[in-house]
């Protein structure tokens, strides 16, 4: 299978969740998958879309409507895991494209959901993840959270914070910033 390589989908979830522990018959979920995608030769984000979905094995705490925004009335219009995952393949082409996250969180979350459900995986081996990436390319001592990644790059935060769409187009405005820092070496890469 060819990788296209003109795009990056960028990808942030959201999970449901407590302020402790999940109630004894109830586990972490995806509810909300937020995607963006970042034209490659442009270096800028293009389009972005939140996907809704429908938890099978857990409810919306009062914690996690304070976090997302998202009620359990909200998700429950939502579409299954597994139509996410297909919406994911067929739309956006997953398998073929390049895809990032802000960490591993949304990786590892949707491998345990997939397995877990008999879901085919929807994305590729080719994985970014900003957070890692953003550390090493500016020498910092640590990683750190996507908000203070725009305070250091001097962007805005656009939209609401723990809302999938949202953050997934502010993942990609670093994403970008990066892209863009890279082609200012004074040796670039000649064209094949």
């Amino acid at each position: 299978m060819t990788i296209k390589l003109n795009k990056i989908i960028v990808i942030d979830i959201e999970a449901t969740c407590w302020e402790k522990n999940p109630p004894p018959d109830q586990e972490s979920e995806i509810i909300e998958i937020g995607i963006c995608i970042v034209d490659v030769a442009l270096a800028k984000p293009i389009e972005k879309e939140s996907i809704l979905v429908r938890p099978e094995r857990s409810q919306i705490s009062k914690f996690c409507t304070e976090l997302t925004t998202l009620t359990q009335s909200e998700v429950d219009q939502g579409i299954t895991f597994s139509e996410a995952c297909l919406k994911l393949r067929k739309k956006y082409e997953s398998l073929q494209q390049v895809w990032a996250s802000w960490g591993e969180y949304d990786k590892n979350m949707f491998e345990k959901q997939c397995l877990s459900r008999g879901v085919k995986y929807p994305f590729g081996i080719r994985h970014i993840n900003v957070k890692t990436l953003f550390a090493l390319v500016h020498a910092l001592p640590k990683e750190v959270g996507m908000a203070n990644a725009l305070k250091l790059l001097d962007i805005p935060l656009e939209g609401t914070h723990h809302r999938g769409a949202d953050d997934a187009w502010n993942i990609s405005k670093i994403l970008a910033k990066l892209l863009l820092q890279s082609r200012t070496i004074s040796n670039p890469v000649k064209q094949l």
